[in-house]
């Protein structure tokens, strides 16, 4: 049988069930994070009760959640938040926001502090 001629035969909408299309569940924020948070504390417990092996993922998902973070708070200045906006909310200075997740800035020039010291002799 053809496409043409299944075309020909026409669906009777009162033998055919009305199709549902499935709504889309949000979840609300405060409820995602608290759920993020839960598991976070669970696998902290599961690690401390002897798993050593999980340390390392462990602290993988911390990489993970600072990449998260930045990646929102650019988002954030690309959709025309300030930093005051999204300091606001940290609870922290905008200043401190903007020092954490602002670009960095690019040296034109040795600090003059230390322009008379090689690389082997800095302190740190």
């Amino acid at each position: 049988m053809t496409t043409a001629r299944i075309a020909q035969f026409p669906v009777n909408p009162r033998l055919t069930p009305k199709r549902r299309t499935r709504t889309r569940r949000y979840v609300e924020n405060p409820d995602y994070a608290g759920f993020v948070s839960r598991v976070l504390r669970a696998h902290g417990r599961r690690v401390a009760e002897g798993d050593i092996e999980g340390l390392a993922e462990l602290v993988g998902l911390n990489e993970q959640l600072d990449t998260a973070i930045t990646e929102a708070i650019a988002g954030l200045r690309a959709t025309g938040y300030t930093w005051a906006d999204i300091a606001l909310r940290l609870g922290i200075s905008r200043q401190a926001a903007q020092q954490k997740w602002g670009e960095a800035p690019t040296p034109t020039q040795p600090s003059p502090l230390y322009a008379d010291i090689s690389p082997e002799e800095v302190p740190w």
